[in-house]
């Protein structure tokens, strides 16, 4: 099953993309707690650029704050056990409490047990691939995040990805 959702946002005169997408893979596997895979910065640069590169799109940069911001909303999403945008905190507000200033959009997934399956699921809808190709963006951050405490869940395992750029690429 895929959700998708793209929605635009201004701040005052300056025009923000928030291109805002999820996708939703069902749980497999044994039922109970799940490990969130252990990540490293090179192999999320390395997955993410590579899809780029497959689709002749320029490599991004990764960006700690934005990070900070997608692991915010990884964290919501699996406190709550809900997969949203929007769980008390926006996309704008998370981007900039982590100290971020620019034009972000984002994606997130849940139930992937991997990078590269939630990546797989992004790209089968159109808002995740703007989002993902999107040459606006230069930049992104990706979380990861489990439900705690191994209990029973709807996708036990959540994804975040936000990307960054200027607010002039939007012009």
């Amino acid at each position: 099953m895929s959700l998708s959702r793209r929605g635009f946002l201004a701040l005052g005169l300056v025009p923000l993309l928030a291109a805002c997408s999820s996708t939703v893979a069902p749980m497999t596997g044994p039922s109970g707690g799940l490990v969130p895979p252990q990540l490293t910065q090179g192999a999320i640069l390395a997955a993410i650029n590579g899809t780029r590169a497959r689709y002749g799109k320029p490599p991004l940069r990764y960006n700690a704050k934005l990070e900070s911001a997608a692991r915010v909303q990884a964290r919501l999403m699996a406190s709550k056990d809900q997969l949203s945008h929007d769980l008390g905190l926006s996309l704008h507000r998370r981007v900039v409490d982590s100290g971020f200033v620019g034009a972000s959009g984002e994606n997130v997934a849940g139930g992937h047990r991997t990078l590269d399956q939630a990546i797989a699921g992004w790209l089968d809808s159109k808002g995740h691939r703007e989002t993902l190709l999107s040459t606006r963006f230069e930049e992104f951050g990706l979380a990861v995040a489990t439900v705690p405490g191994g209990k029973q869940s709807r996708y036990g395992i959540y994804w975040a990805f936000i990307a960054g750029g200027p607010y002039s690429a939007w012009h």
